[in-house]
């Protein structure tokens, strides 16, 4: 068992003992260390902030390429929740949604500024609010960045597209 030594205002300890535990206390998050490619599928899952944005709808100029937030919720998002009512399912039942990839991370303008993959993937640090460093899953409903309770109509309840037009959004959520 390693000694403690007070002085400085730091603990320190007893070498030889203490590189193994110098080396957990120094070693950088897995977000920090990795690309997004490097990162084992747990970590994948992990990384994502859980704000629900991705589960929105968006509506794209075909004449400019803007996109434009909606408040309207894919047929699986559980507004309360926060979450979606299928994951592992949700590519074959909901034939528009996307499965993020490394590579659709760097090309999908669409992705919110906050989102934890756009991040890391520009090497930029999580926000507080994000679980990983925030140690809680709610930080991102108390800090006002999730969609939870945000959601106005399901797809599953607009016929036509202009039926979206209603739930637009000036900006992201």
């Amino acid at each position: 068992m390693p000694r403690q030594i007070r002085g400085g205002g730091r603990l320190a300890l007893d070498a030889p003992a203490a590189s193994a535990q110098t080396v957990a206390m120094t070693q950088q998050p897995f977000w920090m260390e990795k690309t997004l490619e490097e990162l084992s599928p747990q970590e994948w899952e992990l990384l994502c902030d859980g704000c629900g944005k991705c589960c929105l709808s968006k509506l794209e100029d075909e004449d400019t390429g803007d996109i434009y937030w909606t408040t309207v919720g894919c047929r699986l998002f559980d507004d309360e929740t926060c979450s979606c009512r299928d994951y592992p399912n949700r590519l074959s039942k909901v034939p528009d949604c996307v499965g993020l990839t490394p590579e659709k991370v760097r090309t999908i303008t669409w992705l919110p500024k906050t989102c934890a993959y756009r991040l890391v993937a520009n090497g930029e640090p999580l926000y507080w609010w994000h679980h990983l460093v925030s140690g809680s899953r709610e930080t991102v409903h108390v800090a006002g960045i999730s969609v939870k309770g945000c959601v106005t109509a399901s797809e599953d309840d607009l016929a036509e597209p202009e039926d979206y037009f209603a739930h637009m959004l000036d900006e992201e959520p």
